[in-house]
């Protein structure tokens, strides 16, 4: 489990997308389901792959093969979150995505809420077998999150 401070999350992290938490994430212990994160995470690295990439899903698709995730702290209704996500490893493939979900609480408080990483393979989207990774996607990774320097 890494250890983040929300200084660290900022200045290493170029990309982010707020979270809207929404009144039907929260269960009986007033706060955000745990499965809710898994949500979270699955819209930023979304969010991410077309705006960062301008990814065609409909010619490559990218698939969840490993996700873990790391609570830190809970989410509450009023607290303000943003998504953050980065590329930390390309292979032949598949790549390996960072994700952090870090804001304010509603008093204010910076918190970082929850970290994990997610490996994704690439498919081709006639066939639904691995293949490689476009490379001018692998390189707008690169060039954003800086990956292999």
């Amino acid at each position: 489990m890494n250890k983040y401070s929300m200084e660290d999350v900022k200045s290493s992290f170029s990309f982010s997308i707020p979270i809207q938490v929404k009144f039907s994430d929260i269960d009986g212990y007033m706060h955000v389901n745990n499965g809710i994160y898994f949500n979270y995470f699955e819209h930023a690295r979304a969010v991410y792959l077309y705006k960062v990439c301008d990814w065609d899903m409909m010619s490559t698709g990218a698939v969840v093969a490993n996700v873990s995730l790391d609570f830190l702290s809970p989410i509450h209704l009023m607290d303000e979150v943003q998504c953050y996500v980065r590329t930390i490893k390309i292979g032949k493939s598949s790549f390996v995505l960072e994700q952090v979900l870090a804001g304010k609480t509603s008093k204010g408080a910076e918190k970082v809420f929850a970290s994990g990483n997610v490996t994704m393979v690439t498919v081709d989207m006639k066939t639904i077998r691995p293949t490689e990774i476009p490379e001018e996607y692998v390189a707008k990774m690169r060039a954003l999150d800086k990956v292999g320097e």
